[in-house]
């Protein structure tokens, strides 16, 4: 991916993670347009720089990524990387019977939005010179949150899946994948607070000097992700999803304790 002069489509861009690798990317010369639901907060997240666009969309609609996606190829024909970011969480109890709504949007915002947003796209990206996909995937999904099952598992879906993606597009479109550790923002209640979370600018951060680095690692691994992304390689895959779950329990349990 080149180091400056990208037109980058950042979905979930007015918030965490979104909002913060939108700014770096900004900051070293790139056009970005991001994309949320919220106007109020892509407005907030965009004000004051000259080269941030934002523009509504919902990926949880099929409809409005195919029509967004016609638009945006006009408005921005520059438009060379796509950053599948948005995404959702939530803590689910499977061992009742429950509301499945959750769980589906988790599903349809975390899986169905990247594949439909870079199918829309691909045939414009495929066209670019300097084109690359990006998705944002987790830790977890190598060591899954209990907690949250479904959303551990879109991730895993999702690093899955954008192997294959760099495999068909091997010589033609750069795919890059971005795992994050647990991230200090509000993906879930009290997070953006939460003890051993990462905070968001060292992250940031170190996703952008990664993102300096040519050619660009196809992994964007910091190096607080590597407990869960190496688990399985080295033998701990049991150890680590215990070690996960109760650390988990635990920040929950004294969460609701100082609510």
């Amino acid at each position: 991916m080149k180091t400056s002069g990208n037109t980058i489509l950042m979905t979930g861009g007015g918030s965490g993670i979104g909002e913060a690798l939108a700014h770096r990317f900004h900051d070293r010369g790139d056009t970005v347009i991001i994309v949320g639901r919220r106007l109020e907060a892509l407005q907030r997240a965009a004000k004051g720089r000259d080269r941030m666009y934002p523009m509504i969309l919902d990926v949880e609609d099929a409809a409005a990524v195919d029509q967004f996606a016609k638009q945006v190829v006009v408005d921005f024909p520059a438009l060379n990387v796509l950053f599948n970011n948005a995404g959702i969480m939530t803590f689910e109890d499977l061992t009742r019977r429950r509301d499945l709504a959750d769980a589906e949007a988790t599903i349809a915002i975390n899986i169905l939005g990247p594949i439909r947003l870079t199918n829309a796209l691909v045939g414009h990206l495929a066209g670019q010179p300097d084109a690359a996909i990006v998705t944002v995937t987790s830790g977890l999904a190598y060591v899954p949150l209990v907690a949250a099952p479904t959303y551990s598992a879109t991730k895993a879906a999702i690093h899955s899946y954008t192997v294959s993606l760099r495999t068909q597009f091997a010589g033609k479109v750069e795919v890059i994948e971005v795992a994050p550790p647990g991230v200090q923002t509000d993906l879930t209640p009290g997070q953006a607070n939460r003890p051993g979370y990462m905070p968001l600018d060292a992250f940031a951060d170190a996703v952008a000097a990664q993102f300096a680095q040519q050619p660009t690692p196809h992994e964007i691994l910091v190096d607080e992700v590597n407990f869960l992304r190496l688990a399985e390689r080295e033998g701990r895959f049991d150890e680590t999803l215990k070690t996960l779950t109760d650390r988990a329990a635990k920040q929950r349990a004294d969460g609701e304790r100082h609510e």
